[in-house]
C-alpha cells in the first residue's frame, strides 16, 4: 500500500538528530512496537555490510514483499556516506540533464521521483543544482527513513524557486509508465546493483514508456584500490563481488545491463565514473566500509575468515593512523528517453 503525504519543507540540510540511542519506533507488528538499538562499537551498521540473513536484499525493490519485512538501511550509515556520495556524483551529467529538463513540453515545474530515497540525500544534492519549481516524490519502504527525507529536504532550487516534497511508503513493485505519468525525472542512488536483470528491465521500461529521463547514480563498479596495497586486496575484492551477485542480483554488472535496457528502448545513455576517494578525513566512513566489505567477502567464502580477520585489523589500524587511502569505484548513468505526451 502506498501512503501519500504532501509536506512543505520547513528546514533543510543535515539529517535531524535521532531521539535517544536509536530507541526509535520503526514499525509495529500486531500492535507491538519494534525498536532498533544503537550499533555496538566496531559493529557493521546495517547497510554497510552483508545482509543479516541469507537471501535478504536491500530495502527498495521492484517486487512485492511481505508487509512485515524489516528495514535494511540504518540512517547512521546513510548519513555517514552522504558527503562521499555528494563528492563522487558525476557533475558532468548535469548539463545534458538540465538541457533536457528545460526543453520538456508544457513544463510548469519539475516532478521528480526519487526511488529508494533513504534519508533524501539525492534531493539535498540535486534540487539546489536545478532551476525552477520542483516537486519531489520520495519512495521508500522504510517510514523511518522517509521521515528524515521529508524534514531534511531542501526548500529552494538553484534559482530560488520553491521545492516541495511528497513521500510514498511502499515497494516500487508496480512501477509502470502510468505510475510515472507527469514525471519530469526519475532518480536513484546505489540502487541498480541490488536489482536483478528483470527488475532493471522493468525500471527501464517504465522510464522510457513515460518519456522521462533517469539519473541513476553510485552503482558499484566492482573495482577497489587500497594504498598501500596488500596481497589480500584482490582476493577480498573478488569474494565481495561474488557476494554482490548472489541470488540473481547484478552487483557490478548492473551498469552494463542498465545501459543495454535503456538503449534497447530508444534512450540515449551516458555513463560517467563516480568514485569514492577516501583518505584520513573520511576515516569513519572508511572503517565502516572496510568492515562491511570484508564481512561480505567472508560471508561468501567462509574459508577466508581467519586470514580476513587479520587483514581487517591491519587495515583498520592503518585507517586510524591516517595511513590508508581507498578508492571505491562507482558509475553514474544518465538515460535520456524520447519525450512522450505523458511527460510534463
Amino acid at each position: 500500500m502506498n501512503v501519500n503525504s504532501r509536506t512543505r519543507t520547513k528546514s533543510a540540510g543535515k539529517i535531524p538528530a535521532q531521539p535517544g540511542p536509536r530507541e526509535t519506533k520503526v514499525g509495529s507488528v500486531a500492535g507491538a512496537v519494534q525498536h532498533e538499538s544503537a550499533p555496538a562499537p566496531g559493529s557493521v551498521i546495517p547497510g554497510a555490510g552483508p545482509a543479516a540473513r541469507p537471501g535478504e536484499r536491500a530495502t527498495v525493490r521492484l517486487r512485492e514483499t511481505g508487509p512485515d519485512e524489516p528495514p535494511r538501511y540504518a540512517p547512521e550509515w546513510l548519513e555517514l556516506r552522504e558527503p562521499a556520495d555528494a563528492a563522487a556524483r558525476a557533475h558532468e551529467l548535469l548539463d545534458p540533464l538540465r538541457i533536457r529538463l528545460a526543453n520538456l513540453p508544457g513544463k510548469a515545474g519539475l516532478v521528480i521521483h526519487d526511488l529508494g530515497c533513504g534519508t533524501g540525500s539525492m534531493g539535498r544534492w540535486l534540487a539546489p543544482r536545478l532551476d525552477g519549481p520542483q516537486h519531489w516524490i520520495l519512495h521508500d519502504r522504510d517510514p523511518y527513513l522517509l521521515h528524515f527525507a521529508a524534514v531534511a529536504s531542501p526548500r529552494s532550487a538553484a534559482d530560488g524557486s520553491r521545492v516541495t516534497v511528497e513521500t510514498r511508503r511502499g515497494d516500487v513493485a508496480r512501477l509502470t509508465p502510468d505510475a510515472l505519468a507527469g514525471a519530469s525525472l526519475v532518480t536513484a542512488s546505489a540502487l541498480l546493483d541490488v536489482l536483478t536483470r528483470a527488475e532493471i528491465e522493468t525500471l527501464a521500461a517504465a522510464c522510457t514508456g513515460a518519456g522521462c529521463p533517469a539519473l541513476l547514480t553510485l552503482s558499484v563498479a566492482g573495482r577497489v584500490e587500497l594504498t598501500p596495497a596488500d596481497p589480500m586486496d584482490q582476493e577480498i575484492a573478488e569474494a565481495f563481488n561474488a557476494h554482490q551477485r548472489r541470488d540473481g542480483l547484478l552487483g557490478p554488472d548492473a551498469i552494463t545491463v542498465a545501459c543495454e535496457a535503456f538503449s534497447e528502448r530508444g534512450a540515449t545513455v551516458r555513463v560517467n565514473p563516480s568514485a569514492w576517494r577516501l583518505g584520513p578525513g573520511e576515516a569513519a566512513l572508511t572503517a565502516q566500509w572496510l568492515r562491511g566489505w570484508v564481512g561480505a567477502a567472508v560471508e561468501q567464502r567462509p574459508e577466508l575468515k581467519q586470514r580476513a580477520e587479520r587483514y581487517l585489523q591491519q587495515r583498520l589500524a592503518a585507517c586510524e593512523a591516517g595511513e590508508l587511502h581507498v578508492t571505491v569505484h562507482h558509475s553514474d548513468l544518465l538515460a535520456l528517453s524520447r519525450p512522450t505526451g505523458g511527460a510534463s
